[in-house]
């Protein structure tokens, strides 16, 4: 923006690159041990990504016929909980040749998958499907997410406790672990009583002292397990994680893989200095940002892996609303990691001022626009905003250099255009950036002309 400005600036919040460069500088990078290669015998991410597109061959089918098929803003799409409308069903069994049966299945296996994606009432293509045929890890992620979701594939048996069944749920990762370590076929009954210690345990860290009188278990102690280890078993074959025959239990190539990827995930932040896996989102983010963008990413998908998606989603949307604009943008990054499961979340911070900028990217990054245009859908306010608060980042986190070539990404074009904008947004950092700006920047013209910006809006003027 002046002729002593340098042009190599890599500080653009406009781009999906973690907010983590603004203090690199001041953080000192951890040594990371390099990814383990996968079990022997794991067939390689092409084969896998193979299965996966047979194993979701008819998702993608009915994804592509709601494609070709129904028009843009169709309201009657679904019943707006994502469940198949009857009267789109019954067109789409006429039109594929399917029962009803098989339709609203096969739809409901694309939703979990991330093929479509549903607001309100209406659908749309998700952007995996966009992908699907050249992207083997978007095939991947779209199967991973689908295993993840395997206890919303069907219903559980009659008469047992909500509660029940979730400690059940709860206790499967160990079941899965124990058949991925074992490399080869598992006894039915073997499976049983580890789930059947699994649950006791769970039920002994879950003992409190009563104080008073206490409402009735939601679970039952005496329920039979073998029934939900059944249920459970039949819905991991369905989505292709394991086969079962004559009483034993396998995993497939598919679930082998992704139960070793999920234990690598947590093996690798369990392992790292920070031991980030245990901490709050916003210390698991202040321990990111020193990191390599591959690095962090693996932070957050390990962190992930430990809790629930929503909660997650809801403490990474908590710690972006904080005074440290740094923890915003690392926020939405792991948002970035978590995909589609946070998109309702984070359409519901779009009437929220200071997390609007950064929502609005992450949906465009989320829908298929490339990282380096997404800024884009950004009016000129918006970007504005966005601009001050990397600014603030910067000045909290990283050094002088990087602050002044960080005018470079304003869209303004021009300092004085910059400045008058800034002047007139709002921002609760716009004086603490412009001095700190003022204080960096090297040509003494220009930093005139910032600190007097600074004063003015210090004094309420414009």
């Amino acid at each position: 923006m002046t002729s002593r400005t340098p042009r190599d600036s890599r500080l653009r919040l406009v781009r999906s690159r973690p907010l983590g460069t603004a203090s690199r500088t001041v953080s000192e990078r951890r040594s990371r041990r390099a990814a383990p290669p996968p079990p022997e015998g794991t067939p390689p991410p092409a084969e896998l990504a193979r299965m996966a597109r047979r194993g979701l061959a008819g998702a993608v089918r009915i994804a592509l016929w709601a494609d070709r098929a129904l028009g843009p803003g169709r309201s009657d799409t679904t019943d707006g909980s994502g469940t198949l409308g009857d009267v789109t069903a019954e067109r789409a069994a006429a039109d594929l040749g399917l029962t009803l049966r098989k339709v609203r299945a096969d739809w409901d296996t694309a939703r979990l998958a991330g093929l479509v994606e549903v607001h309100g009432g209406c659908a749309r293509p998700g952007w995996r499907l966009r992908a699907w045929d050249r992207d083997d890890s978007a095939v991947l992620r779209g199967w991973v997410a689908l295993f993840d979701a395997w206890s919303l594939t069907g219903t559980a048996p009659d008469g047992l406790s909500p509660a029940t069944v979730a400690e059940v749920v709860e206790a499967m990762p160990q079941l899965l672990s124990l058949l991925q370590l074992s490399a080869g076929p598992v006894p039915v009954t073997q499976l049983l009583d580890l789930l059947a210690q699994r649950v006791t345990e769970l039920r002994n860290e879950r003992c409190e002292i009563p104080y008073g009188p206490q409402p009735q278990p939601a679970t039952d102690p005496d329920a039979p397990l073998a029934p939900l280890l059944d249920w459970a078993l039949d819905a991991l074959a369905g989505v292709g994680a394991l086969t079962s025959a004559e009483g034993q239990v396998t995993l497939t190539p598919l679930g082998s893989w992704a139960v070793w990827v999920k234990l690598e995930q947590i093996c690798v932040a369990a392992q790292s200095p920070a031991g980030n896996i245990e901490r709050p989102a916003e210390d698991m983010l202040r321990g990111c940002a020193g990191l390599r963008p591959n690095a962090a990413r693996a932070e957050y998908r390990a962190w992930l892996a430990a809790r629930p998606v929503g909660s997650a989603v809801t403490d990474l949307l908590t710690a972006a609303r904080g005074e440290d604009a740094l923890l915003r943008g690392l926020a939405f990054d792991c948002l970035r990691v978590v995909g589609a499961p946070a998109e309702p979340d984070v359409r519901a911070v779009l009437e929220e001022t200071s997390l609007r900028p950064y929502a609005l990217l992450w949906l465009a990054e989320h829908e298929g626009a490339d990282p380096e245009e997404a800024h884009t859908v950004l009016t000129r306010d918006e970007a504005t905003w966005l601009w001050v608060d990397t600014a603030a980042a910067v000045a909290d986190h990283g050094e002088a250099p990087l602050l002044v070539r960080h005018l470079e990404s304003a869209v303004q074009g021009t300092v004085p255009a910059l400045l008058d904008d800034v002047r007139a947004l709002g921002h609760p950092r716009t004086v603490q950036v412009l001095v700190a700006l003022a204080a960096a920047h090297p040509d003494p013209a220009l930093a005139k002309a910032v600190r007097r910006a600074a004063f003015q809006v210090h004094h309420g003027g414009v």
